[in-house]
């Protein structure tokens, strides 16, 4: 009962998003990014991590129907304490935290990893995979397409993919604009997209490009909320907070790695044939043994 609260609540800033003033539509971002820590965070805490003021916050709660910050947070601290469940001993982080001030950094960085894990795939619910690999395997072209740290991961997710889904293509070629290659693409073909904060424009030009030509789209992304103009048919989302100064790829690559063993189970014996056969290429080109 208390997660479906917390679900509704969540669905209503979702739903008043849009009509929001820029500086509450940080803090409904933040919110929908982050349920759990602004279920454990007290009110000055969330407006630093937000940017905003504890006014805005007040606020928000008051555009959300709630007479103040406390009782917009309840459904959150309720859902948080419903599904608190310790699934890794956390004695080895204790032990290396007391090994010095590394220790101690390799503690948190090892915490919050294990924590970016959860917190993404726990997003990746069945009903959201399936749409993921029906539209995939249904397609007549799936093109893929990223730009910056994103573009790395779209490049190897083809090259796995490509095994299970040979119709699977990465885009931009040459470093172009992926436009160029959409050029002839139409509504059988579909369009996966991996964009986080501060979200390319070449890559939502190219999704607005792909949408007004009839193709399908699915996204990876951090938010949905940024995005939710282009109607996509799915989206994935990865938890990316981190440590240091840098956002933290690993939920993208979890996300990207359980969609890739979708892909090989639904391409069934011949996905299993194409890889063997690959696997045996490679191990006869570079004189190594197959796995």
């Amino acid at each position: 009962m208390s997660k479906t609260l917390q679900n509704q609540v969540l669905s209503k800033i979702r739903e008043q998003y849009s009509q929001l003033p820029p500086t509450l539509q940080l803090a409904a971002k933040y919110i929908i990014d982050h349920p759990a820590d602004f279920g454990i965070d007290p009110i000055r805490t969330t407006a630093e991590k937000t940017g905003v003021s504890t006014y805005s916050l007040v606020r928000l709660s008051k555009e959300m129907s709630f007479p103040g910050f406390e009782e917009f947070r309840e459904p959150f601290r309720r859902a948080l304490r419903s599904t608190t469940n310790t699934t890794v001993n956390a004695k080895w982080l204790d032990d290396l935290s007391a090994q010095g001030s590394t220790g101690t950094i390799l503690a948190d960085s090892a915490e919050n990893s294990m924590s970016i894990l959860k917190h993404s795939l726990q997003q990746m619910t069945p009903e959201i995979s399936d749409k993921f690999v029906t539209e995939l395997t249904n397609a007549r072209t799936v093109y893929v397409t990223a730009t910056s740290t994103s573009y790395t991961l779209a490049n190897y997710f083809q090259h796995i993919a490509r095994l299970a889904l040979p119709n699977v293509q990465f885009i931009p070629r040459d470093m172009a604009n992926p436009i160029v290659d959409l050029n002839f693409a139409d509504e059988g073909d579909v369009l996966l997209a991996i964009t986080v904060s501060p979200y390319s424009q070449v890559t939502i030009n190219a999704c607005k490009f792909a949408r007004e030509k009839g193709l399908k789209l699915l996204i990876i992304t951090d938010s949905d909320l940024p995005l939710s103009e282009l109607e996509p048919e799915a989206v994935l989302t990865a938890e990316m907070e981190s440590p240091y100064a840098f956002a933290c790829y690993l939920g993208v690559i979890a996300i990207l790695e359980s969609l890739l063993h979708l892909l090989v189970i639904a391409g069934g014996k011949e996905a299993e044939e194409k890889i063997k056969s690959y696997r045996n290429l490679k191990a006869k080109i570079d004189g190594t043994t197959p796995h």
